[in-house]
């Protein structure tokens, strides 16, 4: 997740700041208690080394989340699950009814979608609020 700048001459280099200004330094030689600047591509921000390393201690994994179906179960990847509600799919046509069993979802990475897969609809994708796992 975070990443140092690196140099024409292929070693690492940190920014750290001297007087107000920041000023790249090479890390030959830098002491650890130094002011280090290391790119956090999830935020987008340059921050102090030290302060990015207690934050991923502190929050441990933040890539970890819950699906959870309508009534508050846990799904995961290979679960079976029955629609509570008739959904229209766009662009298919089509209208799944109510107690339509989808089998072998696959979570998206989003805490609110799944993949599904359903004869005649390529790329089904539906909210985790209008399934029951089975």
């Amino acid at each position: 997740r975070a990443r140092s700048h690196r140099g024409s001459c292929g070693g690492r280099l940190h920014l750290s700041r001297s007087g107000g200004t920041i000023m790249p330094e090479t890390n030959s030689g830098s002491n650890p208690a130094d002011d280090d600047y290391v790119y956090d591509e999830a935020s987008g921000e340059w921050m102090l080394a030290r302060e990015l390393a207690e934050r991923a201690q502190t929050q441990g994994r933040s890539d970890e989340f819950e699906v959870r179906d309508a009534v508050g179960n846990l799904l995961a990847d290979g679960d079976q699950v029955t629609l509570v509600k008739d959904l229209t799919v766009k662009g298919a046509g089509q209208t799944l009814k109510q107690g339509t069993v989808l089998k072998s979802i696959r979570l998206t990475g989003d805490a609110q979608e799944i993949d599904c897969k359903y004869p005649g609809i390529k790329g089904l994708v539906l909210r985790a609020e209008f399934v029951r796992k089975r």
